[in-house]
């Protein structure tokens, strides 16, 4: 139940209302893990209250970016760096970039307890959550080579009849010479290795197994 408490307290630091009461989390439409899906959740709960979400999703990429920033990075990062001078440091590049309150509250809670550096994640895990929201479904395609337009096509084509009704197809497709041919696809929970590689692999144990 101590964990409970600790995710209803980063609510309210997350809220920007000291007048309105604590309510239950939202929950968001998928559940994700670790630290950072816990702030991540909490994040999303404080933004639906708002009606802020796409704001701060956009706000939290920028964020990551002005973190990526040598000069910043060199005093957040740094884990000799007090809480209080990573407070101030991030503040002030927030409020160069008016960004709202939940955001400049999220960031505040990480560097007060020195989580800065799980900031990619953080974003990450939103991100995910925001595309369950928006209902997308993740799919990651990988091949030997880069696809030609004419096969793109015909794949999002054939990914199209994984998807429920609703469901929008978010493809995202990267190259790996290792597999050899073929391609493998990762789509919401399933997985499918169609690679030349993978077919090789097979063969080579089978064969092995047969001697």
């Amino acid at each position: 139940m101590a964990a409970v408490a600790r995710l209803s307290l980063k609510v309210r630091q997350l809220s920007t209302s000291a007048a309105r009461p604590v309510s239950k989390l939202v929950k968001p439409p998928i559940q994700v893990y670790g630290l950072e899906g816990r702030y991540a959740t909490a994040l999303y709960s404080a933004a639906t209250k708002q009606k802020k979400l796409d704001q701060v999703e956009k706000e939290l990429s920028r964020v990551w970016t002005l973190l990526k920033d040598p000069k910043l990075s060199s005093v957040v990062m740094n884990p000799h760096t007090k809480s209080a001078v990573k407070q101030k440091a991030v503040n002030d590049a927030l409020a160069k970039e008016k960004m709202s309150p939940i955001t400049v509250n999220l960031m505040n809670l990480l560097a007060e307890n020195g989580r800065l550096r799980y900031t990619p994640d953080i974003v990450t895990a939103f991100g995910k959550i925001m595309s369950a929201y928006r209902g997308e479904v993740l799919c990651t395609v990988i091949t030997a080579q880069p696809l030609d337009d004419a096969n793109l096509t015909e794949l999002k084509s054939a990914l199209s009849g994984f998807l429920a009704k609703g469901e929008v197809l978010k493809l995202e497709t990267k190259t790996d010479p290792s597999i050899l041919g073929g391609m493998i696809v990762n789509i919401g929970e399933k997985y499918v290795d169609m690679s030349t590689r993978s077919k090789i692999q097979k063969l080579t144990k089978i064969m092995r197994e047969t001697v």
